[in-house]
């Protein structure tokens, strides 16, 4: 196994960025950045993206040069917020505006950072969605893996919100979670996450969901149904992972590694794994019908139903 992570390099000088606009998620979201950005001893670049307002002019002429500026006014605010929150933060900072898209503006940035931090939803769009646009579609074009954190919920209902200099919400006690599923941009996935489980101190836990009975073939078109038990077959499943995982554990000899295999929906399985987990990583495509999907539909229906921090891997950077 390959240990080369392709994003891991020194020309990404911006090293660890957070979209950051002033939204109770964002602000979970920098904390994590904070904190991830601490562990790997780099830099931690805050963004945020603003619009100019929208107005009509009779003609070019006409139209104001600072048209702008409120828009400038606001990000310097925002950003000031931020400054605030991560003020004793030990390493350098770097606090960014640029006009456009968020979303464009952080898939921009991605091939020049080696991580990208944003919370589940921002202030935009509709309240009541799970997952907002920026979480939802920057995964799927980020030349980078991108980590999305919700808002954790306490025992009793309450979030995570802290005051300005709070450290990060308190993650998942349980190993680090690889999500993977035998195809090839799995291998990626597992180097990804067994750095990430270094750098927390955490085992690390290689976990796969056995399809149901009907699915099988289809995932696993060389397995032949010889009327064996589901058992028998997750035990079998199980050895297939350990054989595949063999060279990660003699590449991080001092890591706890295990292997999980439950069977049912990957999804559902995946969302209850990262309620204990500091983080869960999965690839932006595995083995999904739709070829051509920038984000295949575990990692979409994972990254709307987690419990905790997601990150996905741009497993097309893999060459096996």
């Amino acid at each position: 196994m390959d240990d080369q992570i392709p994003f891991d390099s020194a020309d990404r000088d911006l090293e660890v960025l957070v979209g950051f606009d002033g939204s109770e998620q964002a602000r979970s979201a920098l904390r994590f950045a904070a904190e991830e950005a601490r562990r790997r001893g780099s830099g931690l670049t805050v963004v945020t993206a603003y619009a100019a307002p929208g107005a009509f002019y009779a003609n070019l002429a006409s139209m104001p040069h600072d048209a702008d500026d409120a828009g400038k006014a606001a990000a310097r605010e925002i950003l000031e917020e931020a400054a605030e929150i991560v003020k004793d933060h030990p390493g350098p900072l770097t606090f960014r505006s640029a006009r456009g898209d968020a979303t464009g503006v952080l898939v921009d940035a991605s091939g020049s950072v080696q991580l990208v931090v944003v919370g589940s939803r921002g202030r935009g769009g509709f309240a009541g969605r799970v997952l907002g646009s920026v979480a939802s579609g920057l995964p799927a074009h980020s030349r980078c893996p991108t980590v999305v954190v919700p808002r954790r919920e306490a025992a009793d209902g309450s979030s995570d919100g802290a005051p300005a200099g709070a450290s990060a919400p308190a993650a998942g006690r349980g190993p680090v979670v690889a999500g993977v599923d035998g195809s090839e941009q799995s291998g990626l996935v597992l180097r990804v996450a067994a750095r990430q489980a270094e750098r927390l101190g955490t085992p690390l836990r290689v976990f796969v969901a056995m399809p149901l009975l009907d699915e099988w073939t289809y995932w696993y078109p060389t397995y032949t149904d010889d009327h064996v038990s589901v058992e028998e077959r997750r035990v079998e499943l199980e050895g297939m992972v350990e054989d595949r995982i063999a060279p990660l554990r003699a590449e991080h000899p001092d890591l706890e590694i295990e292997v999980v295999v439950e069977i049912g929906n990957s999804i559902e399985l995946l969302a209850e794994q990262s309620r204990d987990a500091p983080l869960t990583v999965l690839g932006t495509r595995g083995r999904g019908t739709v070829k051509s999907a920038l984000l295949g539909s575990v990692s979409r229906g994972v990254l709307h139903g987690a419990g905790g921090p997601v990150m996905v891997v741009p497993t097309r950077a893999a060459k096996g």
